[in-house]
């Protein structure tokens, strides 16, 4: 041990050099001196805290303004009354494989209570029909990328000549009613 260390320390391990400090009058009278702030809540206003900070992260660290255009894309695709269809049935991983088949179609099924929507996504395009059967608009959404927008026959048939790259989903518009898929990964 260096000798720093033994002195503050009497020689029976006591804490002489300390014993002075455990009257806390004195640390009473240094707080009265220095110009304290009462942090209460009523006199901390968190509006103008909230603010102050907003104001400093956007100095310190601005968000890029690609990704702010990136956020609002995705919060336009939100539907508070859109029901999200799940997915029930995807042939990557419930289909049995088939002997010579080299590139399959990749086969999705979605449902959402009385709604489903089969899908066939091949490297011309999609393929989909609406159970119940009937016309609706199709999105194909796939993020901040513009939309490719599809028609429903009154059979519920809907195709699409450019495959989806990346993430997609499905919103389909029949009448009032609004169904998302779930997003999955081409």
């Amino acid at each position: 041990m260096s000798g720093t260390h033994d002195e503050a320390f009497g020689d029976d391990g006591s804490d002489e050099a300390f014993a002075d400090l455990t009257d806390l009058t004195d640390l009473t009278d240094l707080t009265d001196s220095t110009d304290s702030t009462d942090f209460t809540d009523d006199a901390l206003d968190t509006g103008l805290l909230e603010e102050e900070l907003r104001q400093a992260a956007a100095i310190l660290d601005p968000v890029p303004a690609e990704l702010r255009r990136i956020a609002v894309d995705a919060f336009a695709l939100h539907d508070l009354d859109a029901r999200v269809a799940e997915l029930t049935f995807d042939s990557l991983v419930d289909a049995i494989p088939v002997r010579g088949a080299e590139d399959p179609p990749r086969m999705l099924t979605f449902r959402v209570d009385d709604v489903t929507v089969d899908v066939e996504v091949t490297e011309d395009g999609l393929i989909g029909q609406l159970l119940p059967p009937g016309p609706a608009d199709v999105e194909v959404l796939s993020g901040p990328r513009a939309h490719a927008r599809l028609t429903a026959d009154d059979l519920g048939r809907f195709t699409g000549e450019a495959p989806p790259s990346g993430p997609f989903a499905l919103r389909l518009r029949t009448g009032g009613d609004v169904v998302v898929t779930e997003w999955l990964r081409a």
